[in-house]
């Protein structure tokens, strides 16, 4: 049985095979996702909140036209405290009404449910995009084994 290749750093002449992945604009709606990795980032500040920590969540979404990610920015600021509860609910890491030390290592890998809206804007070079944002994550069960399994009504 052949080993999966893991990922790695090339060499400047190393030679590449697979194609680009195409960008993918998912539908408003609600998704089943899986956390593919988070990246440590500091924000510089804006109107609504200092400077202050953040993680960068990639969230991959599985459809019919292959993997659709979204990077999804987590504030750590009490302000958004709401937010970062329910992100980690919505991996089964978090249990309603009780405390949490968010442990990020657990992240990558887990599975959860979100809804997801379509944004539009305008790039520098006057062009209308679109893109994918996650309006917000659904809480898993409150059996931590159950992570990744939803009650009724939570969607």
């Amino acid at each position: 049985m052949m080993a999966e290749m893991t990922d790695r750093e090339f060499n400047w002449d190393d030679t590449i095979t697979k194609d680009s992945q195409d960008f993918i604009l998912l539908p408003e709606g609600d998704y089943d996702f899986t956390v593919e990795s988070y990246e440590r980032a500091r924000h510089p500040g804006s109107e609504k909140l200092p400077p202050c920590n953040k993680a960068i969540v990639k969230i991959r979404i599985d459809t019919e036209e292959g993997p659709a990610f979204i990077n999804h920015n987590l504030f750590l600021y009490s302000k958004t405290e709401g937010m970062l509860s329910a992100f980690f609910a919505g991996i089964g890491l978090k249990k309603k009404g009780e405390p949490l030390k968010m442990n990020w290592n657990q992240v990558p890998g887990r599975h959860g449910r979100c809804s997801v809206s379509v944004h539009t804007w305008t790039g520098k070079d006057g062009k209308e995009r679109k893109g994918n944002n996650i309006k917000r994550f659904y809480p898993c069960e409150d059996d931590a084994s159950a992570a990744g399994k939803y009650r009724s009504g939570d969607f």
